[in-house]
C-alpha cells in the first residue's frame, strides 16, 4: 500500500488508531467516481448506523477518484463526526478494500462492506446486524439482480472456484454487503497480498476452510441509477481470469492451509 493518503474525522489506515475493540464496527465504503450519489449513500449509512446506537466508524476511502466524490464526503464529514474519509492514490477496488478492511479489524470487533453507488441499501442492514450474535461472518445474498450472460458466467465460475478450492458453499462468494468479526477475519489478511483483485472471493473461502461460523442474508439488489460500472465486457473477463490466478496461489501459498 502507498503511503501518500490523507484523512479527515479520523486517522487514515496504517496510523495510530483506536485500541482494538474500541468500536462495535467500523464500515468500509469504497468510492471512485460516484459525485452524483456518494453523498446521499453516505447519509443513508449514517442514519441507519445512528439508529443501532452503537460505536461505530464510517470508513468512506476515495480510490483516486478523478470527479468531485472527495469534496462531496468532505462537505457531509463536517456534519457528521463518524464519517472518516480516506483519500489515496488509484490502486482499484480489491486494493481499496483491503486497505480498509485492515483498518477495521485492528479497531473495531466487526467490519462491514459496502459499496458506494447505492446499489445495495443501508435500510437492510439491521436484519443483518442482528444474525452476528450466532455467525463469525454474515455474507449478503444480492437478490433481484440482472446479469449479462457474461456476468453471470463470471459469477457461476467464482461460486465453483470458491467451493472446489475451499469448500465453500456460500451462493454469493463476491457479494460487497459482508459483516466479519473482526478475530476471525485479520488472520486471513495477513496472508492476502495489497494488490489482490477480489479479495472478498478468496476471503469467503479462506472463512468457510478455517472454521468460522458462516450465515447469509438476502439482500435487495437495485440497479444503479447515476455512473458507469468500470468493468465491462471482455475487461470483465480478463479480471475474472486475474481473480481466479490469485484465489489458486493463496491455495497455495504458505500458511493457507487451515
Amino acid at each position: 500500500m502507498t503511503a501518500e493518503a490523507s484523512a479527515s474525522g479520523g486517522t487514515a489506515a496504517g496510523g495510530s488508531g483506536a485500541a482494538a475493540g474500541q468500536l462495535e464496527l467500523c464500515a468500509v465504503m469504497p468510492v471512485y467516481n460516484e459525485e452524483e450519489i456518494v453523498g446521499d449513500v453516505a447519509e443513508a449509512w449514517l442514519e441507519v448506523l445512528d439508529g443501532l446506537g452503537i460505536g461505530y466508524e464510517l470508513v468512506a476511502i476515495v480510490d483516486g477518484a478523478t470527479d468531485a466524490s472527495e469534496q462531496v464526503l468532505r462537505d457531509t464529514a463536517l456534519r457528521h463526526a463518524r464519517l472518516v474519509v480516506d483519500v489515496k492514490p488509484n490502486s482499484g477496488h480489491g486494493p481499496t478494500i483491503l486497505r480498509g478492511y485492515r483498518r477495521g479489524a485492528a479497531t473495531a470487533d466487526w467490519v462491514f462492506q459496502t459499496d458506494s453507488d447505492g446499489e445495495m441499501p443501508a435500510v437492510g442492514f439491521a436484519g443483518l446486524w442482528e444474525l452476528r450474535h450466532n455467525a463469525d461472518a454474515v455474507i449478503g445474498i444480492r437478490t433481484g439482480r440482472s446479469q449479462s450472460r457474461g456476468r453471470r458466467a463470471i459469477t457461476r465460475a467464482a461460486r465453483l472456484t470458491v467451493w472446489a478450492a475451499f469448500g465453500c458453499r456460500l451462493a454469493d462468494v463476491n457479494c460487497p454487503y459482508r459483516l466479519m468479526r473482526s478475530s476471525a477475519l485479520a488472520p486471513l489478511l495477513a496472508l492476502i497480498p495489497d494488490d489482490t483483485f477480489a479479495p472478498n472471493v478468496a476471503i469467503s473461502g479462506m472463512l468457510a476452510r478455517s472454521g468460522a461460523r458462516l450465515a447469509e442474508y438476502p439482500v435487495p439488489h437495485h440497479e444503479r441509477t447515476t455512473g458507469v460500472a468500470s468493468i465491462l465486457g471482455f475487461k470483465a473477463l480478463r479480471v475474472a481470469a486475474r481473480s481466479f490466478v490469485q484465489t489458486v496461489r493463496l491455495i497455495r501459498a504458505p500458511g493457507g492451509k487451515t
